[in-house]
């Protein structure tokens, strides 16, 4: 191909792709199209992966365009379509670009409007498909135990309910302390009378 066919912008479906993306690659800018999707495409039209996009000519261009909008006219499997069984036509179809936000939005508001389990959970902003929410997906500010100032120390001497098991403890000592002291009169007092014997 000359240089003169070099496009530097490729238009598909109402997306600018630049010419200088592999024609892979630049595929899947299209909303609605992934990689394994493009590849189909490109094998089913015979276009090597490793052009640029701006080397591809306007024919191709537009069988691209063809099989995008009716895959399943150029023998596509169902399968392989991203909106099967349409719940208002029944159709198997591919929707590409606004036209797959516009259909979720509207299966979206058609559960709120039954007042099914998911239109539920999706009025309420609540995870949809079964994922685990005990610890994520929360919003809003921390709640929690909030925490408290610092305990202030008890006076000696009061032993008080608040006190609790901190003045019991401080007072432990002080009792073994004074058996102590009773124990070891009690030894002097029986060693004095032997010596005053003896």
């Amino acid at each position: 191909m000359s240089a003169q066919e070099y496009k530097h912008i490729v238009r598909i479906i109402g997306n600018d792709i630049p010419g200088d993306k592999k024609v892979l690659v630049g595929l899947t800018q299209v909303r609605g199209v992934g990689r394994s999707f493009a590849l189909a495409i490109l094998d089913t039209l015979g276009i090597s992966t490793a052009t640029s996009m701006g080397l591809v000519s306007d024919q191709d261009v537009e069988r691209i365009e063809a099989l995008l909008k009716d895959p399943l006219k150029a023998g596509f499997p169902a399968w392989f379509l991203n909106r099967r069984r349409d719940i208002e036509t029944g159709e198997d179809r591919h929707l590409l670009t606004s036209d797959i936000e516009f259909t979720v939005r509207n299966d979206v508001e058609r559960e709120k409007a039954l007042g099914s389990w998911r239109g539920y959970r999706y009025t309420y902003g609540l995870k949809v498909r079964g994922q685990r929410t005990r610890t994520t997906g929360r919003k809003g500010g921390a709640v929690g135990v909030a925490k408290g100032g610092k305990v202030q120390p008890a006076k000696s001497g009061d032993v008080t309910v608040a006190g609790g098991a901190g003045a019991a403890a401080e007072a432990a000592p002080a009792a073994d302390a004074a058996k102590g002291a009773d124990a070891a009169k009690g030894t002097d007092a029986k060693a004095a009378p032997e010596e005053k014997k003896g």
